[in-house]
């Protein structure tokens, strides 16, 4: 019985070894198979860094061109801190394709700290990066040899200069809506009285009764009460007889009463135009002679006034149709006049202000600067907008450029297939835009030596084939801020945009050639030379390219 027992116990290890041998294979296997698609890897470019100083954190994955790879973007490095994350390069190896994203992380203690292992993803399934251990150093200061200096005595600074183009920023806009709204009320105002205005007679009546209210008589007030009479008689004849009454004497105003009865168009009586002629004089003598009246006499005055607008009144005739159409449509001309009239003062004061406005501006901050802020200068948003650092191609050119250049498809010749393993090529820009920048990494099958005369030559013939014509060429040594070494082509050509059209103006250019043992790269750069922001953008780019130089090179 117990040799039956531990016959069935042995065979029950045996027959659970073999279902955990199974398992473990199969384990293995799809592990296998999932790291032969893809591989991670991460790195850093020191172990060692000063307080705040920058650590390049970079995590490359090798994969099928089919897979969907999601980088962290989040806080995930702590303890330290992502202070940028660049963006992802891609290079293409055969039937795969290379992913190269680098993270900015950086600490501010000193101390040892750990990099956590990443998450990437490939395909939604997670895969974990190594942990990295850094080490962060305090910045020594040798007190003993660093001199001492008393302490600086306290020093009056002067108050900054008033900042006149602020204030012209704060209060242009604030004249203009205070303008805008008094020119608002006021039209209102004018409509509004328009609207409220009572017909000739009615008015003129209501006008005399308001001055018996008034107490000018009673406080010997003539000479105000005799303009505000013969004030309402000519108003009353501007609106009703002669639209010229207002604005003429009391003498001219008689002489054209007298011309309207002698042509006929109305019907005065020669007693009322004197009895109106008798008041006006009687009232130019009170305005302007101060002569005192006899007791009684304004109010006898008044209605002879009230009187002669009666009679007026009377006189008049009544419109016809066709005179009332005429007449309307007269008003809707001199309607129309006024309003174009305000139109055209309003343009004028809009236009004026704001040749003062630049004028001012210009005169405090420049004449071209406010040409760039009025019509725009691509360059100058090129220069003053935030730059971006990058690596192109394989072996790798990197440089500051205003955008990130974009990947683009390289030509390759049938003769040059079998001599070149690899050919990367981005570009920003076309090359009749204000600024077209290339880069272009050639990777050779075989080792070989590259004549960079030679080079530059196929390179210059490739460009004019491109587009560029009438080309000048200058040559001239090149060598990066750490002592690479190239050659350099500049000048200028014309950009032809079509088969038969050529652009005029002139583009300048410059072209960087740098030779390894088996690689090419290639920097050009073309731009509308206006002779200040392209210069800068030049010189910036020239200043920050560096090169990756394979190793065999570095042998």
């Amino acid at each position: 019985m117990l040799d039956i027992k531990k016959y069935i116990n042995q065979g029950k290890r045996k027959l659970n070894f073999q279902g955990n041998f199974s398992f473990l294979c199969s384990i293995f296997f799809f592990l296998f198979s999932f790291f032969a698609t893809a591989q991670v890897t991460s790195s850093i470019d020191s172990t060692k860094i000063k307080i705040g100083e920058e650590i390049l954190y970079t995590i490359s994955v090798q994969a099928d061109s089919t897979d969907v790879v999601v980088f962290p973007e989040e806080q995930t490095f702590a303890p330290l801190e992502m202070i940028e994350s660049y963006k992802t390069d891609t290079t293409f190896e055969g039937d795969k394709y290379r992913l190269i994203k680098k993270y900015g992380l950086t600490q501010f203690d000193s101390g040892k700290y750990t990099i956590p292992p990443q998450r990437i993803f490939i395909n939604n399934k997670p895969l974990l990066t190594d942990s990295i251990k850094v080490e962060v150093n305090d910045v020594i200061v040798d007190t003993t040899k660093q001199k001492m200096f008393d302490i600086k005595p306290a020093m009056e600074v002067k108050s900054p200069p008033f900042d006149w183009l602020l204030l012209l920023y704060w209060l242009l806009p604030i004249l203009l809506i205070i303008g805008l709204a008094i020119y608002l009320f006021r039209r209102k105002k004018r409509k509004d009285a328009a609207e409220k205005q009572l017909p000739p007679y009615e008015e003129a009546i209501v006008a005399l009764k308001t001055l018996d209210n008034s107490q000018l008589l009673k406080e010997n007030k003539s000479k105000e009460y005799y303009s505000s009479l013969t004030e309402i008689v000519k108003r009353y004849l501007d609106r009703e007889v002669d639209e010229a009454a207002l604005e003429s004497t009391s003498d001219e105003l008689i002489t054209r009463l007298m011309m309207h009865k002698d042509s006929g168009n109305f019907d005065f009586d020669l007693e009322t135009i004197r009895k109106l002629d008798l008041i006006f004089k009687r009232a130019d003598l009170v305005k302007f002679a101060k002569m005192n009246q006899q007791a009684g006499q304004a109010e006898v005055d008044r209605k002879t006034i009230e009187e002669i607008i009666n009679e007026t009144h009377e006189a008049v005739p009544e419109p016809t149709e066709e005179e009332l159409l005429e007449n309307q449509e007269y008003l809707e001309k001199l309607r129309k006049r006024r309003k174009r009239k305000k139109w055209i003062l309003g343009i004028s004061g809009v236009l004026a202000a704001i040749l003062l406005t630049g004028f001012i501006y210009g005169s405090l901050s420049g004449f071209d600067n406010l040409k760039d802020k009025v019509f725009g200068n691509d360059l100058r948003e090129l220069a003053e907008t935030r730059w971006i650092k990058s690596e192109y191609g394989n072996p790798a050119v990197i440089l500051e450029t205003p955008e990130v250049l974009i990947r683009a498809e390289a030509a390759v010749t049938n003769a040059a297939k079998s001599a070149v393993a690899g050919k990367d090529f981005f570009t920003y820009g076309k090359m009749n835009s204000p600024l077209y920048i290339m880069v272009s990494t050639t990777q050779f099958s075989q080792k070989q030596d590259i004549a960079l005369d030679t080079a530059l030559d196929a390179v210059l013939d490739d460009l004019e084939q491109s587009g560029a014509k009438n080309m000048i060429v200058k040559r001239d040594d090149f060598e990066t801020e750490k002592g690479i070494k190239g050659l350099k082509a500049y000048g200028e050509f014309n950009v032809q945009i079509s088969d038969d059209k050529v652009l005029k103006q002139k583009s300048t250019y410059q072209l960087l050639l740098f030779a390894q043992q088996n690689g090419l790269q290639e920097v050009l750069i073309v731009y509308q030379d206006d002779g200040k922001y392209a210069n800068e953008i030049l010189k910036r780019i020239e200043a920050s390219i560096e090169l990756e130089i394979s190793e065999k090179d570095g042998q």
